[in-house]
């Protein structure tokens, strides 16, 4: 049953440029035109489309456009591990905000554990402990979120605990797509050990968090669906 860009626009909540978008994007199947020019969509495209809109709440679009492209090449395996991936990567940053919650709630910014306990980190080495990249840690630092030396010598950088530490936090804010500004009011209370406020934003991070995975859960269901549906249309071509 073919369909018109207005009827899946209105089925969906969104405008008909956010389909050609997608359709330019290289993330759905190709589209045919009627003799008049206007595009014909089909019920493959509506899964495409249910699936992006669906995925791209709890991955994103850089995943997401990733994920459907894998889908067009026929790289379903990949593109499940992609999913994987992601995913690991969320639940990295809620271990990360869990534990700062409950080092925030009993002790205070000094007493973040690290290992191993060490007074000079490279930068290499405080991702590795951190799990986050280095060029995010670069620009916290550009932005003013944290304050290194440099080595006289070399001019590398050098990270003491307590840059360590604060990167950790910054991370775990960072993950619930708070503002810079907001990140740097609370490392400047955090300095002066006023926890509470920086407490709520940490608590208020997991439960982003939180939130994430049900989206992700969701955007999972929508990609099964897809898959399911392009099994049967190939089982069906099969048969024929």
């Amino acid at each position: 049953m073919p369909f018109k860009p207005s009827e899946i626009a209105n089925r969906l909540g969104i405008s008909t440029n956010a389909l050609r978008h997608y359709e330019e994007w290289g993330i759905i199947p190709p589209v045919e035109r009627a003799s008049n020019g206007y595009r014909i969509y089909t019920e493959e495209h509506v899964v495409y489309f249910e699936c992006i809109r669906a995925m791209r709440i709890g991955f994103g679009m850089e995943t997401t456009v990733k994920v459907t492209k894998l889908l067009l090449e026929r790289e379903w395996d990949k593109a499940m591990w992609t999913v994987n991936e992601s995913q690991a990567e969320l639940n990295q940053k809620k271990k990360m905000a869990e534990q700062t919650v409950q080092v925030l709630e009993t002790a205070g910014l000094n007493n973040i554990e690290i290992r191993p306990s060490k007074k000079n980190w490279t930068i290499g080495e405080v991702s590795s402990e951190t799990s986050i990249p280095a060029s995010a840690i670069r620009h916290w630092e550009k932005a003013g979120l944290i304050q290194l030396t440099r080595d006289e010598g070399s001019g590398y950088r050098i990270f003491h605990s307590a840059e360590v530490r604060k990167i950790r936090i910054i991370g775990t804010l960072r993950a619930a797509n708070l503002p810079l500004e907001v990140i740097r009011q609370v490392i400047q209370e955090l300095d002066h050990d006023h926890t509470e406020h920086a407490l709520r934003i940490a608590r208020e991070s997991l439960e982003y968090l939180n939130t994430t995975i049900r989206e992700q859960l969701r955007g999972i269901y929508y990609l099964y669906r897809l898959l399911d549906d392009k099994g049967r249309n190939e089982r069906g071509v099969r048969e024929k």
